[in-house]
């Protein structure tokens, strides 16, 4: 059996969301199916049982196929960091920061990782569905590229392009990475999906026969464009998510600041009626709003900075409605933090927090990562711990007054949102079934 690379012709195509359409494809089939991302570049991250971490995407796509999350399914992670550096993430572990100039001169060393991981899968699980990231023909970066040319070629994959007509220049985009390949994967495309069409689809029939009889390209199925509110992987996709709230809706302000992370934490309340959700980026009045949250963070002093800088920080020093925080936005609730060995900073740093605890966060070198159930709140919830400050007097969480605050992810999840997420997965990937070519998929990867 083939294993098969999902790429795509643009950024933000829906190829997180596709390859596990296609895993359900194959699956339902008869056949057992792993995702895998060789490398990605993301702040959302989760912890699996194992301690390791990994891509939100990978951890998603794992839950939907019934796959236990692990490394293997995203050996390499990079998040962002200082300038350009960026905290690079192997088989799980955070390895080093690193300079994305030297991190892309020693790219061949993380090469094994890869092959290793993808071996792993492929020993275990009848078909491997390998999402790509960007663009796999970056001309610039194709040497360079862990998770579109090296694994088709590697690993000889069966190759679906996916297309986001929303953008704009459909044809184009399908037109130019197809010839922009390696000649020696051509072979290996089975087919083009066309993504996120608004409208009468009939009205890309004759598209359709473009790309079939001029491209020489097959067309696998022309989707809907159908807003999916799980998943998030970065800032793009969340800018997309749609509610539909009830008209006496609780108002909830999430404070997004420049690197917020772990952002799947508020996807039970987007998915709520009862609550309107708005991310806020400026300094807009905090008052007109029921409760307010301090996410988690990539780089919590750098967002604390943030919050002074635009005034936000003021603000939530004098409102008097509730405020949580989660894991970094915990953090800029204590009296300061503490980064003695320049964990997260340039030099070693000591910042004023917003003093709503008394305590001091100390930023350690090694990350916490563990997952559990967590008594939180005067409720048990399954969640995770991703962070590198630490607190003596309140190592899990606080609670006085207004002012809730935990290191723990995964808060709003309980079973009528995982009931919710079930039926929500069974309902896209049914839908998307409905426009694909199935039988050509099989063909092409049995």
């Amino acid at each position: 059996m083939n294993n098969i690379s999902i790429f795509g012709t643009s950024s933000d195509a829906g190829k997180s969301t596709i390859t596990f359409v296609i895993g359900k494809i194959i699956q339902d089939a008869g056949y057992t199916v792993a995702p895998f991302k060789a490398q990605n570049v993301s702040n959302n991250a989760k912890v699996c049982a194992d301690g390791s971490e990994i891509g939100i995407a990978q951890y998603f796509q794992a839950e939907v196929l019934g796959v236990p999350p692990s490394y293997h399914l995203n050996p390499i992670l990079l998040k962002s960091g200082q300038k350009s550096s960026a905290s690079l993430i192997v088989n799980g572990k955070v390895i080093a920061s690193k300079d994305v100039r030297e991190y892309y001169r020693d790219l061949d060393m993380l090469k094994p990782a890869v092959d290793k991981a993808f071996s792993y899968l492929s020993e275990r699980y009848d078909c491997v569905v390998c999402e790509g990231a960007g663009s796999p023909v970056e001309l610039n970066l194709m040497d360079k590229d862990l998770s579109n040319i090296y694994v088709a070629t590697k690993f000889k994959t069966k190759i679906i392009l996916v297309a986001d007509i929303e953008k704009g220049g459909v044809f184009a985009s399908i037109w130019g990475v197809y010839n922009l390949l390696p000649k020696e994967l051509h072979r290996n495309v089975i087919g083009v999906i066309i993504n996120k069409f608004r409208g009468d689809m009939s009205l890309f029939d004759k598209g359709v026969k473009i790309i079939e009889s001029e491209f020489k390209i097959p067309v696998l199925g022309v989707l809907p464009y159908t807003p999916f509110n799980l998943g998030f992987e970065d800032s793009q996709s969340l800018l997309n998510y749609q509610q539909k709230n009830h008209k006496n809706a609780k108002k909830v302000a999430v404070i997004a600041y420049p690197t917020m992370s772990n952002y799947n934490d508020f996807e039970p309340l987007v998915a709520n009626p009862n609550i309107a959700l708005e991310f806020i980026s400026a300094n807009v009045p905090l008052n007109g709003y029921d409760e307010i949250i301090l996410p988690g963070s990539k780089l919590v002093i750098n967002d604390l900075k943030w919050l002074k800088e635009v005034g936000l920080f003021e603000q939530l020093k004098k409102i008097n409605k509730p405020i949580l925080g989660i894991c970094g936005g915990y953090q800029m609730m204590f009296r300061q933090i503490v980064d003695p060995d320049a964990v997260e900073t340039d030099v070693p740093t000591i910042e004023e927090g917003l003093g709503f605890i008394d305590d001091e966060i100390l930023f350690q070198k090694e990350k916490v990562l563990k997952q559990g159930y967590y008594n939180i709140f005067g409720k048990t919830i399954k969640g995770f711990e991703i962070h590198h400050g630490v607190s003596q007097k309140y190592p899990l969480s606080f609670e006085k007054g207004n002012i809730r605050g935990t290191f723990v992810h995964g808060l709003f999840e309980d079973r009528e949102f995982e009931e919710y997420k079930q039926r929500a997965v069974n309902e896209f990937v049914e839908k998307m079934k409905s426009h694909l070519d199935i039988e050509r998929i099989l063909e092409s990867v049995c």
